[in-house]
């Protein structure tokens, strides 16, 4: 008896913890991949981002953003060992002529691109011509549209990204802060 190829391993689901971009947690059911997002009131415009090891049993800041009022917003990627150096976000996230989408490479050469297809998010390779997702936003739910959430919001990305995992996150969290900016500014100016 002949058995098929053996069944892909199921995608990462990061359930978020808040609808916040500042202060909130991506984690999986397992807690097998933990990250936290913290912004403190003491540091408003420096929010990291902290990926917990519980093998290791040690918390790791994989990534900064600072947001200084009138100035560029910055990134930077850290190592265990040392912090890297700041980048602006839109050298990091390079902006494709959409309003809200941006393309971004990674280590190994492979470059990603975020486009919204159907009003959410969702990250393809950028030579993959049939722009099959490998990280897909999902949003919340609420019961009958007003009451407490029955899902809450998740980034489902697929093992053969898991190696850009640090930068799929940064580059969500900046995206969404754009989009998220971009919205605010159109309603003050509708009013």
């Amino acid at each position: 008896m002949s058995r098929g190829a053996p069944k892909p391993p199921p995608p990462y689901k990061l359930n978020f913890a808040t609808n916040s971009v500042r202060n909130t947690t991506f984690a999986e059911d397992n807690n097998k991949l933990y990250y936290e997002i913290v912004t403190r009131f003491w540091h408003p415009h420096l929010t990291k981002i902290n990926k917990y090891d519980y093998e290791a049993r040690v918390v790791n800041c994989v990534a900064e953003i600072e947001d200084q009022p009138e100035k560029d917003v910055k990134v930077r990627f850290n190592t265990p060992d040392a912090e890297g150096e700041w980048v602006r976000a839109c050298d990091f996230v390079k902006n494709d002529g959409t309003t809200t989408g941006g393309t971004f490479a990674h280590e190994d050469g492979t470059e990603y691109r975020w486009k919204i297809p159907k009003r959410y998010l969702q990250l393809i390779k950028s030579d993959d011509e049939e722009e099959v997702p490998v990280a897909e936003y999902h949003p919340y739910k609420r019961h009958f549209g007003v009451w407490r959430m029955s899902q809450r919001a998740f980034l489902e990305v697929k093992p053969e990204a898991s190696a850009a995992l640090d930068k799929i996150i940064v580059s969500y969290l900046l995206l969404e802060r754009r989009r998220r900016q971009t919205k605010i500014k159109v309603k003050l100016e509708t009013k």
